[in-house]
């Protein structure tokens, strides 16, 4: 009886939320003044390239027509973001060479977690700039910005935000791929399904604090089909049976991200109880993405487990844009193909423009969203 109760209640707030939604999509869009961005690899639009590496050659080939700090051949989901918005793509707070922040930011930065690592970005592949850090980085930009906007004598107030813009923002998460990642290549499935709730908790009380700054708009990414990323699935011979779906993912990985995306639906509702003055919009591309890997060859693409960029042959794996020596003096190069635009993966971790533009285009318009309201409409409160 209590199971059916519980099964009830949530299907009428269901209900009453598709209808609360339905009337939002008839007010007014939202006159969003800027875009905040928190992430990793799959929005990071310059941060590791500026303060690490620089990314190379061929990524930025279809769009950028040359490597813009972005693991892709053109552009992200929060460049899509941007452009639906009308607002500029977003220069990483990182970069200090050309950047315009006046209409936001972009504190993602690739192989960052939610949880900070106690590793090396060599002996992780990790990222020092863990979500707690662009928190920091972000209440110093905000501060350092109310500055000098006082300051009639500085001469580069275009380039920074209204103090009174900074409520107005959309503010964005995309993050917490990288904690089940590292845990998948380090840890049993025990131990990181027991990790959850405290990545879940960081993750809140990022959120809780950027609304004690001002923020009043969240729209949180959850986590997509890692067991589906080729580069997984390189390693992988001869799997037995009921490893693998019936798309070629591996289940149990997918099975912790699901674990994950559902433990964080559960804690936004309760952040919409703890924050009344914040919209906050809770967006599912996990069912994006795996939308599009099964039913790759019906949406115009190749085999979602080929991999556009990079060297994968014979046991032998050369990442996209690397070069590979070998004895006879020859080399091995990480060669983009020749049409990105057919493929879904770029590199074997990361997303083709083309399957950015995809997933955007479902998850933008709101279909795959809690509450089922657009992104041009993402600031109303629907509870």
């Amino acid at each position: 009886m209590e199971f059916a109760r519980v099964i009830f209640s949530r299907i009428l707030v269901s209900l009453v939320l598709s209808v609360v939604a339905a009337r939002v999509k008839d007010l007014p869009t939202c006159n969003f003044k800027a875009i905040y961005n928190f992430g990793d690899s799959n929005s990071d639009t310059g941060a590791i390239s500026a303060a690490i590496f620089p990314r190379q050659w061929p990524n930025g080939e279809t769009f950028f027509h040359k490597p813009a700090g972005r693991v892709c051949d053109g552009r992200l989901m929060i460049d899509f973001i941007a452009e639906r918005l009308q607002l500029p793509f977003l220069s990483a707070y990182l970069d200090s060479i050309g950047s315009n922040f006046r209409q936001g930011a972009n504190f993602a930065s690739g192989g960052s977690t939610i949880v900070p690592q106690n590793k090396t970005i060599a002996e992780s592949g990790l990222s020092p700039f863990a979500l707690n850090v662009q928190i920091f980085q972000y209440d110093q930009f905000k501060a350092r910005t109310a500055d000098l906007y006082k300051d009639n004598k500085y001469s580069c107030r275009n380039h920074l935000p209204r103090p009174k813009d900074f409520p107005e923002a959309l503010y964005v998460f995309d993050i917490g791929q990288n904690d089940i990642a590292y845990g998948l290549r380090t840890v049993g499935d025990a131990q990181i399904l027991s990790s959850i709730p405290d990545i879940i908790s960081q993750l809140a009380i990022a959120v809780q604090h950027m609304y004690t700054q001002g923020a009043r708009t969240f729209w949180i990414h959850n986590t997509g089909p890692l067991g589906c990323l080729p580069s997984t699935l390189l390693s992988i011979k001869n799997p037995p049976p009921g490893f693998l779906d019936k798309h070629g993912c591996v289940k149990s990985q997918n099975d912790i991200a699901k674990e994950f995306n559902r433990q964080l639906k559960n804690r936004v509702t309760k952040l919409r109880a703890e924050l009344p003055q914040a919209a906050i919009t809770y967006v599912d591309i996990y069912a994006a993405k795996y939308g599009l890997i099964s039913n790759s060859r019906q949406q115009g693409f190749v085999d979602a487990q080929k991999i556009c960029c990079g060297y994968h042959k014979n046991g032998i794996d050369v990442g996209c844009g690397g070069i590979l020596p070998l004895p006879n003096g020859t080399q091995l190069s990480g060669t983009a193909c020749e049409v990105p635009s057919l493929y879904i993966s770029w590199d074997g971790v990361h997303y083709t423009e083309a399957a950015n533009r995809w997933i955007a285009n479902r998850l933008i318009n709101g279909s795959l969203s809690d509450p089922p309201i657009p992104i041009t409409h993402a600031c109303y409160r629907t509870s």
